[in-house]
């Protein structure tokens, strides 16, 4: 099995139990820009900031972070978005790490999950989620077309989260506005910046339409390559856990390969 095949088949088993659940915290809604509204008035690089406690490849990252007090760090720091892990065994994150920082930050929140099932697009909405993460490769063509539907119909933005030509054109063929590049293959988890090269050429410049390249932005020369490769923003999370001033940290990766913008 690969490390994908893991995690899916956990969050299957998962799944059994969270459809008898309560939810553990209040539902939450309240009104936050659309993230195409973020993205275009970003000034320079739109950076969706990410709340990542731990990774299957990296292990712990930052365990005891306060989810709530990093997140509005983020949002100081001109974030277009804060995205935040929602898996539990392999990621160490919560619904209830979502809800926190939903109840911080007025910016757009994302869920970044590995998503199977309408109740997940569910209860990510009740814990205050404005966008959330589709992955393709973790879906059949069918099946990620009636999520995508589903989340859209919900209110929600998604983030198509491709990784090869062949999910590139899948989300192509869908209209997705948002498509995730993640530089890191799911399957090896091996990370590789030339993939958004290649993939970014592939989507080209569509009216409406954003491309963010995920996974291995580690620095702010990593965020200017994905600029100069066509990306309109990235998604961050292991660089600011790490970081000591994620602050500056964000204010550095939205000002990358945009001479003499202003964070």
């Amino acid at each position: 099995m690969t490390i994908l095949d893991e995690i899916l088949e956990e969050k299957r088993r998962r799944l059994e139990s969270l459809r008898s659940e309560v939810p553990a915290c209040p539902a939450i809604r309240r009104e936050r820009p659309r993230l195409a509204e973020m993205f275009a008035q970003a000034n320079g690089l739109a950076v969706i900031a990410e709340v990542k406690r731990a990774s299957p490849s990296k292990g712990l990252i930052n365990g005891g972070a306060d989810p709530a007090v990093q997140a509005a760090a983020y949002e100081r720091a001109g974030a277009a978005c804060i995205s935040v892990l929602t898996e539990e065994k392999f990621f160490k994150g919560s619904l209830e790490d979502l809800a926190a920082v939903a109840e911080a930050v007025r910016i757009p929140v994302l869920c970044k999950d590995f998503i199977i099932d309408e109740l997940q697009i569910d209860r990510a909405l009740q814990a205050g989620a404005s966008v959330v993460l589709l992955i393709a490769a973790a879906l059949p063509e069918g099946r990620l077309a009636e999520l995508y539907r589903y989340a859209s119909d919900a209110g929600l933005d998604v983030l198509l989260e491709v990784h090869d030509a062949q999910e590139m054109d899948r989300a192509l063929a869908l209209g997705a506005p948002f498509i995730g590049i993640n530089n890191r293959d799911l399957k090896t988890f091996r990370v590789d910046l030339a993939r958004t090269e290649e993939l970014a050429a592939r989507a080209g410049k569509r009216e409406g339409g954003f491309v963010i390249s995920e996974s291995g932005i580690a620095s702010p020369e990593d965020a200017a390559r994905a600029e100069r490769a066509g990306a309109d923003g990235i998604l961050v999370g292991e660089a600011l856990m790490r970081s000591g001033d994620p602050e500056t940290m964000v204010q550095a990766f939205r000002s990358a390969g945009r001479p003499g913008v202003t964070p």
